[in-house]
């Protein structure tokens, strides 16, 4: 069990192999110091800074960021140390702030390399401080302590290493300072407010304080992503060019028709997002440069390059770098940099699609003119005219298509950096980021469902996130779609693909939570799904073995439905802290395979009430069915199915974007074939509860 320490408090350490946790919420510099038992640091050497990260015993960051992970082996420092001190320190740059007294506690924990959290503390009290010590591990009689410090500095840096000793205080503070300003920091600062340009994380921020139950997963729940307003677009010369809020020719219609996604705005923008009709001239940038895909809302400057690669020439796009967003952590910086390449791919793909609309009408104009005219439709002078159009048609196309291209180069090479620096909730099953998991401390932001392309760039696929707590439930179709992909698939194919995405689904919303804190339930009424659920329950991370026949099923859905009415009652009297005694205060998710199987009247009413109540409580609803096989309730589970997010086990244009007017095929995120990554997350996983 965790401790969680308050100023001054100490407490054991069982370990010596340690790694200390730290979320300021804001770049900052962590350090550490080895001092003797008199608390004097003998010597610039004693120091980890980002300018020297690695001492005997001890690893820090290399430079400033939200979040850090400082290594400790405390079994590795000499004798003569005694004790190991974490700092904490504000970078010095312009227009970063001065002290911490504007900025959220700092948060420090102390794990085990198995990730489990020993104990834990929130630097509270800070004003003009710049500098804090945050923790102390020291040694006392053979045995050693962690001590909670929170003492503050006003004169930064230097006074706090003059305060343990050091006589070279003052230039050490200052050979880290310049550590910190040379290397490329994972934390960026937040651009300056614009009158006519929100900030994104704001406004993921916003979105989340106040949920909407249309909003997306890159607002707060639904499919992909979210426009808080499409200013900042970017344009080129030519018809091909980029444009604010250009649409696009009409969105194929699929089969099922394509469900909206949810939290894209359907109507006029926060910007001056506008309506491109074919034949409207395309705005064009000065210059009609290459697109620079460092705009304006997605970060306040260009960072450094990295120290081993060569400046960027004038004249060339930024290079991508991953977390390049804005955001107060690097999880959020990656988030709204994935929505970024969202929009980009969206805006680029819309001018292109009305720049070909453009050339047909254009063409089409041309040839009508040389039809209406008697006198040139035969003979010579018409089939020049004819190819004269043509020709004319294809220029413009092919400048379109090179604009695109040139776009989707740099969006190729931005996703390139950034799919591999996703945290597990982001990233797919094959990075290697799932070889090194830790059930994490704190809830993430979203999780990933799987990817989106659209058919003009088929190579480039852009992860799709869902805000979480997840605030409308899903349903994994198992009935055939109208896309080609799943047409070669029987039935029980198409059925066992279903519900291995589910178990996928499952597992990695299990993963991303803390310990104790998302609880499963799952419904097989005919036994079907043994196989495929088998990972879940032979690791034990279920709260109990699958429910089966119609008792079971009725079962599960009365104490679902009692918790719904219990937590709504107690929230409607303000008595939210006075639930029973053990009441399991986690998440909760229903998973539901082979509907209506087992299912009577009652039953469907009450997994209904469940779809529209349950997420408000926390009670969620994941569902693997095909809605031909309930055809029987007609009209009755209209709203059943349009309350959930329909997702596909094999590549589907179901999800629509109605800013643009695209639809985007949705993928799955495969498991790699023979992997076992989801067994050894899942036995983590299980470890973590059965300790917590």
């Amino acid at each position: 069990m965790t401790a969680e320490l308050v100023r001054g408090q100490n407490h054991p350490l069982s370990e010596v192999r340690l790694e200390i946790r730290i979320s300021a919420g804001t770049p900052v510099v962590a350090a550490a110091t080895l001092s003797d038992e008199n608390g004097r640091i003998n010597g610039v050497e004693w120091v980890a800074h980002p300018g020297a990260p690695v001492q005997p015993g001890l690893e820090v960051s290399r430079q400033a960021a939200a979040d850090h992970r400082l290594a400790v082996d405390l079994g590795a420092v000499a004798d003569t140390v005694h004790r190991v001190s974490v700092l904490l320190a504000l970078p010095v740059r312009a227009g970063g702030p001065v002290s911490f007294a504007s900025l959220a506690a700092p948060f420090v924990a102390v794990t085990g390399l198995d990730g489990t959290e020993l104990v834990s503390y929130t630097i509270t009290d800070l004003a003009a401080e710049s500098a804090v010590v945050a923790l102390e591990l020291y040694r006392r009689q053979g045995a050693w302590k962690v001590r909670a410090v929170g003492q503050g500095y006003a004169g930064g840096l230097a006074d706090l290493l003059a305060d343990q000793g050091l006589p070279e205080a003052q230039p050490l503070a200052a050979t880290v300072q310049s550590a910190v300003a040379e290397s490329l920091a994972r934390s960026l600062p937040a651009p300056p407010p614009r009158a006519a340009d929100g900030d994104r994380s704001r406004q993921t921020a916003g979105s989340a304080a106040a949920p909407d139950q249309n909003a997306s997963p890159y607002g707060t729940q639904g499919a992909p992503h979210p426009y808080a307003g499409t200013q900042g677009g970017h344009t080129a010369q030519g018809p091909g060019a980029q444009v604010h809020g250009t649409h696009g020719a009409a969105a194929p219609t699929p089969q099922p028709a394509p469900e909206p996604v949810a939290g894209f705005p359907t109507g006029s923008g926060a910007g001056d997002t506008g309506t491109t009709q074919p034949g409207t001239p395309v705005a064009s940038a000065p210059g009609g440069g290459p697109v620079d895909y460092s705009h304006p809302r997605r970060r306040a400057t260009p960072p450094p390059p990295p120290p081993t690669a060569p400046p960027t020439e004038p004249g060339q796009p930024a290079r991508p770098v991953a977390g390049d967003a804005t955001g107060w952590s690097m999880e959020e910086r990656l988030y709204n940099q994935v929505w970024g390449m969202f929009e980009d791919l969206a805006r680029t793909t819309a001018a292109y699609r009305s720049a070909v609309d453009f050339a047909d009408t254009r063409m089409e104009k041309e040839l009508d003119s040389v039809l209406s005219d008697p006198r040139s439709r035969i003979g010579g002078q018409a089939d020049a005219a004819r190819e004269a159009a043509r020709g004319k048609h294809s220029a413009l196309v092919d400048q379109a298509r090179q604009v695109l291209d040139r776009d989707l180069v740099q969006l190729v090479a931005e996703a390139e950096v950034v799919e591999p620096a996703l945290p597990p909730a982001y990233a797919r099953w094959d990075n290697p980021v799932w070889q090194a998991y830790r059930v994490p401390m704190e809830m993430p932001m979203a999780v990933r469902l799987g990817e989106l392309h659209l058919p003009e760039s088929d190579r480039l696929r852009i992860p799709m996130l869902m805000r979480l707590p997840l605030e409308r439930g899903l349903w994994i179709d198992s009935g055939r779609s109208g896309s080609s992909d799943g047409s070669f698939l029987d039935s029980h194919e198409l059925r066992r693909l279903a519900l291995d995405a589910a178990v996928a689904h499952t597992a990695r919303l299990l993963a991303v939570h803390p310990a104790g804190e998302f609880t499963v339930h799952v419904v097989d009424p005919a036994g079907s799904g043994a196989q495929a659920l088998a990972p879940l329950v032979h690791s034990g991370v279920l709260a109990a073995p699958p429910a089966a026949g119609a008792a079971g099923v009725a079962e599960v859905l009365r104490r679902l439905t009692e918790r719904v009415d219990l937590v709504q009652m107690a929230v409607r009297a303000g008595a939210a802290d006075s639930l029973p005694p053990g009441f399991d205060t986690a998440q909760q998710l229903l998973v539901v395979n082979d509907f209506p199987h087992g299912f009577d009247d009652r039953a469907v009413t009450q997994l209904r009430y469940l779809a529209d109540e349950g997420p408000a409580v926390g009670v969620h609803l994941m569902m693997v069915a095909d809605r031909e096989d309930a055809s029987g309730y007609g009209p009755l589970l209209d709203p059943l199915w349009r309350g959930l997010m329909r997702l596909t086990p094999a590549p589907d244009d179901h999800l629509a974007d109605p800013w643009v007017g695209h639809a985007w095929t949705y993928e799955p995120t495969p498991v790699p074939p023979g992997s076992q990554v989801i067994q050894q997350v899942l036995a983590q996983v299980a470890a973590a509860r059965r300790s917590w």
